[in-house]
């Protein structure tokens, strides 16, 4: 298949860190497609066909051969690949972790960890969500014009965002008029029997899904905000450095400006193994439309 070339390199940065505690297993390598495709390969398959050259996984270093041989070596020919670690001990010059740490310290240090590796416009996304073609092509476009502090933020209606097997937190936003971000709010808890016409949420809510689009100019920011996070949070062991909340702050003093891209694009998660069936069932009915082919690879 030919992909959409452009001038301007653009680098898909994945989040694949996460073992998936709640999933029970590295649901990253977990077969969904026709041909045994992961979630993750219809992300890639979709950002190549809006015009990204460049895969920069953050991983961690004990599961690196095996995401190499298993996800890595699916794109080898097909994009640039490349990797970064996201570990405890990844920390600004002069900074241990505490004693009784186990845990990276979130999506925001993940972005931090990749900080050396970025020089162009970028888009974040986790690994085990699947966000739909019109996702990387909006931000893609978006990507293509953009200098200084302004950057972007897919955003998905909540209502198609639940899980029918358990709760889950969503960032739920609010916008200006000017279609531009004010604020994130994490939700924590939410089951889908609360959300609907005269429930606790509608459903019309626009939430964040963690799929954005950057300059180079969020290090300088990111940075400065983890050095604060963890001289305030660092002895709490379970404090974690989100990227929304790093965002979201940088909106208020005007470091920068964040433009909602509202998208008719499904998502489709693995927060539960449960969810499996519903994934494989969705993704059966985009290959049968045309939107995607049977083997992608």
């Amino acid at each position: 298949m030919a992909f959409f070339s452009t001038a301007m390199s653009l680098t898909l940065v994945v989040l694949a860190a996460g073992m998936g505690s709640r999933y029970g297993g590295l649901k990253q390598i977990d077969p969904v497609g026709p041909s045994g495709e992961t979630v993750l390969d219809y992300a890639v398959f979709d950002a190549m066909r809006a015009g990204f050259t460049r895969v920069l996984f953050v991983i961690r270093r004990d599961f690196e051969a095996l995401f190499r041989e298993k996800i890595g070596g699916r794109y080898a020919g097909r994009v640039a690949v490349d990797y970064v670690f996201q570990s405890l001990d990844a920390l600004p010059p002069g900074t241990v972790p505490p004693a009784g740490r186990e845990k990276p310290w979130g999506t925001g240090h993940a972005v931090w960890c990749a900080r050396e590796a970025i020089t162009g416009n970028f888009a974040v996304i986790n690994a085990d969500d699947f966000y739909g073609a019109d996702s990387f092509s909006q931000l893609a476009n978006f990507l293509r014009e953009r200098t200084g502090a302004e950057f972007a933020m897919v955003g998905f209606r909540l209502a198609n965002t639940l899980s029918e097997h358990g709760v889950v937190s969503r960032g739920v936003t609010t916008s200006g008029a000017d279609g531009r971000l004010q604020s994130i709010v994490e939700q924590v808890g939410i089951a889908p029997q609360e959300v609907g016409a005269g429930l606790k949420y509608s459903g019309e809510e626009i939430v964040s899904m963690n799929c954005w689009g950057f300059t180079p100019v969020l290090f300088p920011a990111l940075d400065a905000q983890f050095k604060t996070f963890l001289a305030s949070r660092a002895g709490d062991l379970k404090a974690e450095f989100y990227l929304p909340a790093a965002v979201s702050a940088m909106i208020g003093p005007g470091e920068a400006s964040v433009r909602v891209l509202p998208t008719a694009s499904t998502w489709f998660g693995v927060t539960y193994r449960e969810d499996k069936p519903r994934v494989q069932a969705a993704i059966t009915e985009l290959v049968q439309a045309g939107r995607y082919p049977g083997s992608l690879w």
